[in-house]
């Protein structure tokens, strides 16, 4: 039986954080629901690009657009095996909303796989599941990370940290290298 993973997005999701996972994902069977809060299936909400380009910090442009494909008040968060939160401009909204709380934690409380990106860290913050964690993030978020209780790995932008449950990477040069924990998360083996 396929396995079903919820992903989690808004206004301004990290394009690559977005899309690669979605994708990648689908390529190999996982069935994928990409929601955002206030949306619903058939909406599509604006990615940004992110890059460094010389600059202290990324820059950012406008991306693709991405479609949702699950309405947000329809998810029941039983139904899937794991959690995907895309970074990006998005996360520190979306962390906002209680509902995305109360997804996030159940998947904590479950234990079931929960795997975040960059920014999206930020949405495991205030849902204050990190709490003697270890894991990773872009940067500027390691202090929140810390002060969500969590212990933050400042790590290069292609790999990614596991604890139990959790797999992080600080970028979307990460994604081989979460997608391939986050696979064994979910007891996924590929054979080539």
């Amino acid at each position: 039986m396929a396995k079903k993973v919820l992903l989690l997005v808004g206004d301004y999701v990290e394009d690559y954080e977005a899309m690669v996972p979605y994708q990648a994902m689908g390529a190999i069977g996982i069935e994928v629901d990409a929601i955002a809060p206030d949306r619903k299936k058939g909406d599509i909400v604006p990615t940004a690009v992110h890059d460094f380009t010389g600059d202290q910090t990324y820059k950012e442009l406008r991306g693709h657009n991405f479609a949702i494909n699950k309405s947000f008040d329809q998810v029941n968060p039983d139904e899937y095996d794991g959690l995907y939160i895309a970074g990006g401009r998005s996360a520190e909204y979306i962390r906002l909303n209680k509902r995305v709380i109360e997804i996030v934690q159940h998947f904590f409380e479950k234990n079931k796989p929960v795997a975040a990106i960059c920014h999206g860290i930020q949405v495991l913050t205030t849902a204050k599941v990190l709490k003697d964690r270890t894991l990773t993030a872009y940067v500027a978020v390691g202090p929140d990370i810390e002060l969500a209780g969590g212990i933050w790995k400042n790590i290069p932008a292609d790999q990614s940290v596991v604890d139990g449950n959790l797999v992080t990477s600080p970028a979307w040069p990460g994604h081989q290298a979460i997608l391939r924990d986050f696979y064994k998360l979910l007891d996924i083996t590929i054979n080539l």
